[in-house]
């Protein structure tokens, strides 16, 4: 963050000053929310949640070395030499400065949302547009209505680009990021089932992503996904210049995969309306092809050669936990995508498995979260894919995933194994680790399956004494 004034804080905020600090000069030179966490010369801001208020905590930041505070209350007592700043609400001052402050900013904007793919779509794109400028991105899970905000408030003026993922899970989400942010580029990877708890429908996830559609700028661009069938009836209508990418015909953008190794990447041809060439993708699964086009359409918006677009193709890195491919001895491969889950990135997982090298494929799964009522079935779905996908094994990891063994068993699948908790399928793991074999470990956040990729690696390191970590594409 760029160093700002108190007299200007207050300006962004429609704050009050309490207190009997004065020097409306005072530099601030961060947003700070986490009392724990305080930088010198920061401005703490106490979010409330429902089972937290962080005005408890005010005067441990300041303290801990912020310079001066918001609050929506008034205090008792003020600390000298800090400033404390009275605002109606924490959590809209947060949203206020951030649009205030991204306003002091002329340089592009890019807003992406989606059931599945928003993280890989954020990092393939921020992967080909930094070939040329230098790209703030989320970070992380800082994509909602507290993260959104404190990743604006990271611009600074050595930044020439912007890529900020959205992740909502009600009606409104959408729109206050949206509102935040007014993008000149808005991209919506598709429409699944993720929070389909709460928004009860398809139809219902599709209308909370069109949230983003009025704050996009008349003269920016609406990127598709044009082989999902809701996405595809905003042709014709949609606010903006609209482009469509995927595998059909007529679509704007085009991909067809042409190849690819099984163990670190793909070959796609790539047809756009200024390039058409075969790139190659350092990462596995034909669905990569999405982020792919969605990048090259943002790029070919703002400017880049077909050569920059290639060229960033190829830089693409994932977040860690997104499919990371872990290398081992003796021919064993790890994908690691235990970040989240949801039945669509689940099945396309399940697909990078069928397709992966090895004679022996197994799926450590967990449950899929906020699938509500539909839980059962979806997970059954999962199960029984697994067994056409041709998996010899499934270790089926929480309450939930009771239904995933039971379809993966109605499917054939030779070796299944419901496990209860995280404990549990620990001990099953030694059974899972063979030569030449590829392990997929995959849930959703919440069941921080990240711990049995760890005890893989703690395994094959045992196993393979000095082969370390093994190799992290």
């Amino acid at each position: 963050m760029e160093s700002i004034t108190l007299a200007q804080l207050l300006e962004a905020v429609d704050g009050q000053l309490l207190g009997g600090f004065s020097n409306l000069e005072a530099p601030i030179v961060q947003v700070d929310t986490d009392s724990r966490d305080i930088h010198p010369g920061s401005v703490f801001i106490p979010l409330v949640g429902e089972r937290f208020d962080g005005h408890a905590y005010i005067t441990a930041a300041l303290e801990g070395g912020a310079c001066g505070c918001l609050t929506a209350r008034e205090r008792e007592s003020y600390l000298p030499g800090k400033f404390y700043v009275k605002v109606a609400s924490t959590q809209r001052a947060l949203r206020d400065l951030a649009a205030w402050y991204k306003a002091r900013f002329d340089i592009p904007f890019i807003a992406v949302t989606g059931s599945v793919g928003k993280t890989t779509a954020k990092d393939m794109l921020s992967a080909v547009l930094g070939v040329r400028d230098k790209v703030l991105k989320t970070e992380g899970n800082f994509n909602n209505n507290i993260g959104l905000p404190l990743t604006l408030l990271r611009l600074d003026r050595s930044c020439q680009t912007a890529v900020l993922e959205m992740g909502m899970d009600r009606f409104g989400e959408i729109d206050y990021l949206g509102g935040i942010v007014q993008p000149d580029v808005g991209i919506i990877t598709n429409i699944g089932d993720a929070h389909i708890e709460r928004l009860g429908s398809r139809e219902n996830i599709f209308r909370a992503k069109c949230e983003l559609l009025p704050h996009i700028r008349k003269d920016g661009l609406l990127i598709l996904n044009g082989d999902d069938a809701l996405l595809s009836t905003l042709r014709g209508n949609s606010p903006v210049r609209t482009v469509f990418c995927g595998r059909g015909e007529g679509l704007e953008y085009r991909a067809q995969v042409t190849g690819g190794d099984g163990v670190s990447h793909i070959r796609c041809r790539i047809t756009t309306p200024s390039m058409d060439r075969e790139v190659c993708i350092p990462a596995l699964g034909e669905h990569m092809i999405y982020p792919a086009l969605f990048a090259a359409a943002a790029a070919e918006h703002f400017g880049l050669t077909a050569g920059q677009i290639e060229e960033g193709l190829t830089r693409f890195v994932p977040t860690r936990m997104r499919m990371n491919i872990l290398r081992r001895g003796a021919g064993i491969t790890i994908l690691d995508d235990t970040y989240n889950a949801n039945p669509q990135s689940m099945r396309a997982a399940i697909r990078v498995l069928a397709d992966s090298r090895g004679s022996f494929k197994a799926a450590v799964l967990g449950d899929m979260l906020e699938l509500g009522p539909f839980s059962p079935a979806l997970h059954t779905e999962v199960g029984e894919y697994l067994g056409r996908a041709g998996i010899q094994c499934l270790v089926a990891v929480g309450e939930q995933a009771a239904f995933m063994a039971r379809g993966a068993r109605n499917a054939q699948v030779p070796q299944v194994y419901h496990c209860p908790d995280r404990a549990a399928a620990a001990a099953l793991l030694p059974e899972l680790l063979r030569p030449d074999s590829t392990l997929l470990v995959k849930g959703s956040r919440g069941m921080k399956l990240e711990e049995l990729t760890a005890k893989l690696l703690q395994l094959t390191d045992e196993a393979q004494p000095g082969q370390g970590r093994g190799e992290h594409d």
